[in-house]
């Protein structure tokens, strides 16, 4: 199949397939390991590829996903993006600009500025922003310079445990419990993949955060969800509860956030030896960025993916979805060790170097257009009601990943494990 399979000249399908055929691989290990027949492994470069858009191809449409404001400006020297999908990032951006927040007034407060003075500006009053940077300027950037030390994902052992062995199962992950502490897209994506070779996995948020709603029916496909508030000692002690009986803690709200109420790496092992605890970014876990917020959008501007004047951004957030298929192989990896190693592991991802990656897969002169998907979609009832989306791709013959059930409305569950 010619690549691109998409819109654009990134290397889209053989990059997704790459993914998903390595995820597929570490599910079939832990196949196999149960005592199961995996049977050859593969990925379709097309499959693939639209699964990593799959919020496009859920019907019913949700409505809108983002803010009126959210989107690319032209700054005094070149374009800046803004993220204002929650009320506290549109609030830093009128606070960091010094005007309302109606359209017209961003418009021209942003045209007379320097693009990285607004992206400084906007990120110290606590929202999300990113100058559209070229690649060899990111390179250079001390973020770029940092990421480049990076390895695509790590898996390293963080604290003793006994081995952990799996009984026999026709899943690969079946009995293994997931708490899935994120957010957007890349977080949930992780969670959702687990989900489709087996696994218990139970969304946890809160009623009090904000969230993109209509994503949460497009990655919420065979996850159970709860509210639980860290504000309150008896959010706190409820977690707390949860992860005793955990195997894979999964978390995408900016570094450092979780630790800071009681659920660091240590705090995590002394609850439940053998744990995987597996941390998504934006920035990557090591230079100046490491704890700014960031998301899909904002990283294609900052690492010289997007391109052009307007800003042509990838036809689909790859660095979301492809980041999550990567949390759940280092998931998989890391429950694959566990069994004949033991010890608590952690697993660490980010937007940013999932980006670079794609990048370094090289360009082509082929532009691509849009695919035939009907043969890719299939119907799942919800509590949404019946909802038409793309399969999960990626074959296994011997224990093919498919959901349970498909969505549940937000925090209709109760926080415990079935």
């Amino acid at each position: 199949m010619t690549d691109p399979v998409l819109p654009g000249r990134f290397r889209i399908g053989s990059a997704a397939a790459t993914i998903v055929q390595s995820t597929t691989e570490a599910a079939a290990e832990l196949f196999a390991a149960r005592g199961g027949t995996p049977g050859p492994v593969s990925a379709d470069p097309l499959h693939a590829a639209v699964a990593f858009r799959s919020e496009r191809y859920l019907r019913p449409m949700p409505s809108q996903v983002e803010d009126p404001l959210t989107g690319n400006y032209r700054a005094a020297d070149g374009w800046v993006r803004l993220h204002c999908n929650y009320p506290h990032h549109l609030a830093a951006v009128g606070a960091a600009l010094g005007t309302s927040l109606d359209r017209a007034d961003v418009v021209a407060a942003v045209r007379e500025r320097p693009a990285l003075d607004v992206e400084e500006a906007v990120v110290a009053a606590g929202g999300a922003a990113a100058a559209m940077r070229t690649r060899d300027e990111w390179l250079a950037h001390p973020q770029g310079v940092a990421l480049q030390g990076l390895p695509l994902w790590e898996v390293t052992r963080f604290a003793d445990a006994p081995p952990t062995g799996l009984s026999t199962s026709d899943r690969p992950l079946s009995g293994i419990r997931v708490l899935d502490l994120t957010h957007v897209i890349a977080g949930p994506v992780c969670g959702r993949t687990l989900a489709a070779h087996g696994a218990d996995v139970l969304h946890v948020g809160a009623a009090h955060l904000p969230v993109v709603a209509p994503l949460l029916r497009d990655t919420e496909f065979g996850k159970r969800s709860t509210y639980v508030d860290l504000r309150s000692p008896e959010g706190v002690s409820a977690l707390r509860d949860l992860v005793r009986e955990a195997d894979v803690f999964i978390q995408s709200y900016r570094p450092g956030s979780l630790a800071g109420r009681g659920f660091g790496l240590a705090e995590l092992a002394a609850l439940r030896p053998g744990i995987i605890v597996v941390d998504i970014s934006a920035w990557g876990w090591a230079g100046p960025w490491r704890a700014r917020r960031g998301f899909d959008s904002l990283a294609q501007m900052a690492t010289g993916i997007a391109y052009g004047d307007p800003p042509v951004p990838l036809p689909l957030q790859f660095l979301d979805h492809g980041t999550g298929w990567l949390a759940a192989f280092g998931a998989m990896t890391a429950l694959r060790r566990r069994i004949g190693e033991g010890g608590s592991w952690h697993v660490r991802v980010s937007l940013a170097k999932t980006g670079m990656w794609l990048d370094e897969q090289g360009r082509t002169d082929i532009a691509g257009a849009e695919p035939e998907v009907n043969g890719l979609l299939t119907e799942t009832d919800s509590a949404f009601g019946p909802l038409t989306h793309i399969r999960i791709p990626g074959e296994l013959p011997g224990a093919p990943p498919y959901w349970d059930h498909g969505p549940r409305i937000a925090g209709t569950d109760p926080p415990e494990w079935w």
